[in-house]
């Protein structure tokens, strides 16, 4: 049972019990700054389910759980590593192949700047993926986008993503913003298991992850740690997104593009830091979506959260 952390390859933690897959991963840290992982996953297990399911991605036959519904797929494999050029500098290769659907290749930099009495925090990420066997040419594999005259909607895997996030930490606050750019005929791809899953995206928030076809999406963050003015264990964030340019279709099969979506989340947490309840938290996650997508319909939604770590060694 594996709970990876990768650029290729995301669990999702955001429930009481975590996705969760199956398979086999190395990881080697013999050479100096370098990190090296690879491994295989055959199963995924959702974050509101029991039992382990085979792979596959959105809008797929596999992802809607019909009677004949057999467009998955047990062979997930994935490498690359992290390189840390300075203490201040980190490069990223990762590759991930789910077999008979896409093949995706990520490169990563970050890097923290001190600046004045602050720190800045750089972080670019670009995305290569492609279509992997019967993605090329069987309907039940086909994946969610525009795909410029498929009447149904769907077709290969077919994006090039890049985004770019810049994190400025001055005496508590945090200042934020991005910009992404999601090309390419198909939305962006990752093993999806229906009830919850996580793509390593800084666009990934409570409700939408926007990285559709063609969007366009600027984010702006801002975030405070009140243990600056005496109140430690208590923080509180707002991030909101704008994505426009979107390429989709109508119900009837009509191929539109120009669509929009925002989203704005709010956060509000506070852990005990003494005492006998120390490390038992309380978290308050706000979120509003909105949207012209045609078939959806807008979102707000509400999460209270209370958890307890106990450290163990």
């Amino acid at each position: 049972t594996l709970l990876p952390k990768l650029p290729v390859v995301t669990s999702n933690d955001g429930r009481m019990l975590p996705q969760t897959f199956e398979g086999g991963q190395i990881t080697s840290n013999d050479i100096d700054n370098l990190t090296l992982v690879g491994g295989k996953l055959e199963h995924a297990k959702g974050r509101n389910s029991t039992n382990n399911d085979s792979l596959t991605i959105a809008g797929s036959n596999g992802a809607t759980r019909t009677a004949t519904a057999n467009a998955r797929s047990n062979e997930f494999y994935f490498a690359g590593g992290d390189y840390k050029i300075t203490k201040d500098l980190t490069a990223q290769y990762y590759y991930g192949n789910l077999e008979d659907f896409y093949k995706q290749h990520f490169l990563g930099l970050t890097h923290n700047w001190a600046i004045g009495p602050g720190v800045l925090k750089s972080d670019l990420r670009y995305f290569n993926s492609s279509d992997d066997g019967k993605n090329g040419n069987t309907a039940a594999y086909y994946t969610s986008g525009n795909y410029n005259g498929f009447a149904s909607g769907k077709g290969k895997v077919d994006n090039n993503l890049y985004s770019g996030l810049f994190l400025y930490t001055v005496a508590g606050h945090t200042f934020g913003g991005g910009y992404q750019v999601s090309n390419g005929s198909s939305d962006f791809p990752w093993l999806n298991q229906g009830d919850g899953s996580s793509a390593y995206l800084t666009t990934d928030m409570q409700i939408q992850k926007f990285a559709r076809a063609g969007e366009r999406t600027w984010q702006a963050r801002y975030a405070y740690d009140f243990a600056t003015v005496g109140v430690p264990g208590l923080t509180a964030g707002v991030i909101y997104l704008k994505g426009s340019d979107i390429d989709t279709v109508t119900a009837s099969r009509t191929e539109i593009t120009g669509q929009s979506e925002w989203e704005r989340d709010i956060t509000l947490a506070y852990v005990i830091p003494e005492g006998p309840l120390k490390n038992l938290g309380f978290a308050w996650k706000n979120a509003m979506w909105r949207t012209d997508l045609a078939n959806t319909r807008s979102q707000d939604e509400n999460r209270l959260i209370v958890s307890y770590t106990l450290p163990l060694f």
